[in-house]
């Protein structure tokens, strides 16, 4: 049977024109993520925006690291500011939370864990891009960390989208539900 006295917050994550410019396609998500906001915001359920970023110079990225290393001149020769700046549709509210993280899951490198533990958060709600990345590296460690999962299909994007369709139909359903954003505001 299901709790559903859990204090929920949805997470929007990596919605960034810095990681958007990169697949154009995202702009077809973009109604769906405000949906998804604006329900949210009608259930007094917390919103976070959860973005990437780094520091001036990038110190945080390890020339090791085979995702973030062999584009550390990149990061590191970009104002960090405008890299971590939210798409503009999305319009964080004053009293809505913008977490940075330092790599791909959405609590690495923050306090985004103690954050939801202060509010008594314990099922996340997720949209993000990209599935294979941000979402992926958050519902395994959400899970890990005995969080209720959501995952809204129509609010995450993939560049790969045979990688998309598997991880929301085959990987993430072992873990969460995983609903289209339609479906999650008529529950």
């Amino acid at each position: 049977m299901e709790n559903t006295s859990l204090q929920s917050a949805l997470l929007v994550m990596d919605f960034q024109p810095a990681i958007l410019s990169r697949y154009p396609e995202t702009t077809a998500i973009i109604p769906n993520v405000l949906k998804a906001i604006d329900h949210a915001r009608e259930q007094q359920l917390p919103v976070f925006y959860i973005r990437v970023g780094f520091r001036a110079g990038a110190p945080e990225i390890n020339p090791i690291n085979k995702m973030f290393g062999a584009s550390k001149h990149l990061y590191a020769n970009v104002n960090p500011e405008d890299f971590m700046r939210l798409t503009p549709e999305l319009h964080p509210r004053e009293d809505e939370w913008i977490i940075t993280k330092r790599r791909i899951s959405a609590f690495a490198g923050n306090d985004l864990e103690m954050l939801f533990r202060a509010q008594h958060i314990q099922h996340l709600i997720l949209a993000g891009v990209s599935t294979s990345g941000v979402v992926l590296s958050t519902v395994r460690e959400a899970a890990d960390k005995d969080y209720k999962l959501t995952v809204l299909s129509d609010c995450c994007f993939d560049g790969d989208p045979e990688v998309h369709s598997v991880l929301l139909n085959k990987v993430f359903p072992r873990q969460a539900d995983v609903l289209t954003c339609s479906e999650w505001i008529g529950k």
